[in-house]
């Protein structure tokens, strides 16, 4: 049975870690809260520091209420996408083709068949942000891997409605949202890294947080940034 506590309409989940202190977390884009505590913890004295920090938890959750959200895209003429942060206005244009697209300065070219609904041409402009991704990713990772001391058996990318990577250490893989094509390529770096110190660390525990700092000291300004920026238009859920 999962060990919540619970403060009036606001419910926290806890995990009883190998940890020194208790730690508690607002995760976006919802505001689900988390509280990691040291195994010894008694379920009051976690209560008691959950309420200390009520005003903070609903701080934070505000904060993420009121956080931009993109406007569902509809793929039409001079409509506004983002690849990695800047802006690009689409053109569309029909041809008896296989689909394409096409970047400028600032514009996307975007070529699909006669016709073609809406949910073609997302999946078309899908398609091509995981291309722009996996040319990206894989520089990364090897630039990464002589630094940190690990070997990424392989990655995936994959749309991801609540967090922007994942890790498995048993198979030595990382999983990368595909949302982040649109944000700024060095905070796609700072995912990367994250995802490969859980090869060493494999949960965020204070060992995790001395190596992130050490490899990756502005990794708080990093995430900062990503969670600051627009949140993607389908409604996320956890």
């Amino acid at each position: 049975m999962t060990e919540t506590i619970q403060l009036g309409d606001i419910v926290i989940a806890v995990t009883r870690k190998d940890v020194k202190h208790v730690h508690l977390s607002v995760h976006p884009p919802s505001g689900r809260v988390t509280l990691v505590a040291p195994k010894g913890t008694r379920p009051e004295v976690a209560r008691a520091y959950a309420a200390s920090r009520l005003g903070w938890i609903r701080d934070q959750q505000a904060e993420l209420r009121g956080q931009a959200r993109e406007t569902p895209r509809q793929f039409v003429e001079r409509e506004s996408h983002y690849v990695w942060g800047r802006r690009y206005l689409l053109s569309v244009s029909e041809a008896e083709a296989k689909p394409s697209i096409r970047m400028g300065h600032r514009s996307i070219a975007l070529t699909v068949r006669p016709g073609s609904s809406s949910a073609k041409r997302a999946a078309v402009m899908h398609e091509w942000h995981k291309s722009l991704l996996h040319e990206a990713v894989p520089e990364m990772i090897r630039k990464w891997e002589p630094k940190l001391g690990v070997e990424v058996a392989g990655y995936f990318l994959q749309r991801m409605k609540t967090k922007w990577g994942g890790c498995s250490p048993r198979a030595r893989n990382v999983r990368l949202n595909t949302e982040l094509v649109k944000k700024p390529k060095d905070l796609l770096e700072y995912v990367v890294v994250h995802e490969m110190l859980h090869l060493i660390a494999p949960n965020h525990s204070e060992r995790f947080v001395t190596l992130i700092s050490k490899y990756y000291p502005a990794w708080r300004e990093a995430r900062a940034e990503l969670n600051d920026l627009p949140l993607g238009a389908a409604e996320w859920t956890e």
